[in-house]
């Protein structure tokens, strides 16, 4: 064992033999390194590391948390003391404790999960990749006048986890990711005008730098997405088939993953309590949470509390087949663990997605374009209009209003409103164009008719 994988299983030791009748720890190490240049200017930098342990302790079904930098032995000893002593005044939930023993251990796959080129990356190199790429947003096209900056950003970091069962994981990984977010002007508002200004971004994000897209695609893309608000419209208010592109249905997954959530269904807080098994999406729509992805961001050996990582169907061809749970909400609601437990350093695990996205359809983005006489395809949700408890949606949203199956003219300053169930039920073609830049994805999705307010 290295020092770290020493430290945790010590710290387990100390606790159970200080009094825990169970008890499970964390240790994270890591080093990121972030800079944005703006206007050729380097307007942010940072280079930091970190590390902490987090201890979890059970006095019976009483339970506390706590958490330290200081790796010293009185360190230690501060951790484990205030953790107990915390344990003592909490009260007796009969759903608290480790997983159960069938549920322990650790994916045997490698994920790819950690890129050594991460770690080549030199901080001049980084900061000309990010002056590199907003240049070239700014030579696409003249009207791209001001930026948010050009950004570059990696992560390199290692977790351990111990319990008092016998369980010991670790994993490395690493991330980077490069963006930029151009400003574009018409050319009639003059060279300091701001009427009718727009802005948007792109980004390329993965485990290895080499998995990165190059600064030209980036950019391109960034100076596309921006360069097409431009003279954007209002809208009259109507009912018309809505496309979400790849960024806003992925929005509409997250919103989805709160509903699923198993915390918000033991406490009644989801419009999907007691819909396991029922159709509540369209036919075309099949969700799956996957933590064993190679190289994805939500990839893992193990989860929160040391469950080992699976794969699972939430929804299968519309039908809600799970919920997403660690070992608490399971017990709260008489289920098995999805292995979604999801821990930082202090409190008890969460519930998290691993990897949560809606499988691709057979549909090109142009053919779903293609399909709608008149309709809009949302590129950017604006605030945050959703309730989870009984699934209303409205939020504002921009993009572009669809004419004859083609991309005429862009729009802004508009409200999509409706319903969540009925948004996943009127789901009527799917995209092929899957593709992750985080651990929540969607294709392109097209819905059958929604409320667009507007003027």
């Amino acid at each position: 064992m290295n020092d770290l994988q020493q430290l945790a299983s010590d710290v387990v030791k100390t606790a159970t033999k200080s009094g825990a009748t169970a008890a499970d720890c964390v240790v994270r190490e890591g080093s990121e390194f972030s800079t944005t240049v703006r206007c050729n200017e380097i307007e942010q930098l940072k280079e930091s590391g970190a590390k902490g342990i987090g201890l979890r302790v059970f006095l019976g079904h009483r339970t506390a948390s706590s958490y330290t930098s200081d790796f010293s032995p009185k360190g230690i000893e501060r951790l484990v003391s205030s953790a107990l002593a915390a344990a003592r005044v909490t009260s007796e939930d009969p759903c608290a404790g480790l997983p159960e023993a069938e549920h322990v251990g650790s994916h045997p796959d490698e994920l790819g999960l950690y890129h050594d080129d991460v770690s080549r990356l030199e901080p001049s190199f980084m900061i000309d990749l990010a002056r590199k790429t907003e240049q070239i947003a700014f030579d696409c096209d003249p009207r791209i006048r001001n930026s948010e900056g050009g950004t570059f950003d990696s992560y390199r970091g290692r977790k351990i986890l111990a319990t008092s069962q016998g369980f010991f994981g670790e994993y490395r990984h690493s991330t980077c990711s490069l963006s930029v977010a151009p400003i574009a002007v018409p050319e009639t508002d003059g060279k300091a005008g701001t009427l009718g200004m727009q802005r948007d971004y792109w980004y390329s994000l993965s485990r290895s730098f080499a998995g990165l897209e190059t600064p030209e695609q980036v950019a391109r893309k960034a100076a596309e997405r921006t360069l097409r608000k431009l003279g954007a419209r209002k809208i009259s208010t109507c009912r018309i088939p809505i496309i979400l592109d790849q960024l806003t249905a992925g929005s509409l997954l997250q919103n989805l993953f709160e509903a699923i959530n198993g915390d918000a269904i033991y406490r009644g807080a989801s419009f999907l309590v007691g819909k396991l098994g029922e159709k509540v999406a369209s036919e075309h729509v099949t969700i799956v949470d996957d933590g064993t992805m190679p190289g994805g961001f939500g990839s893992s050996p193990f989860d929160g509390e040391g469950v080992r990582s699976g794969r699972t169907v939430v929804m299968d061809r519309g039908v809600l087949t799970s919920y997403m749970l660690n070992c608490y909400a399971a017990r709260k609601l008489g289920m098995k663990t999805t292995g979604n437990a999801s821990r930082g350093m202090a409190g008890n695990p969460g519930i998290g997605p691993t990897n949560f996205f809606l499988q691709p359809g057979p549909h090109s983005p142009d053919e779903i374009i293609r399909s709608v006489k008149n309709g809009f395809y949302v590129t950017d949700f604006i605030g945050f209009g959703v309730n989870a408890v009984t699934g209303d949606f409205s939020r504002g949203a921009s993009g572009m209003w669809i004419e004859n199956g083609e991309l005429a003219y862009p729009v802004e300053e508009v409200t999509v409103a409706g319903n969540l169930l009925e948004m996943f039920h009127g789901i009527a073609m799917v995209g092929t164009d899957l593709e992750f830049r985080g651990s929540v994805a969607s294709p392109t999705l097209k819905i059958s008719e929604m409320t667009v307010a507007g003027n």
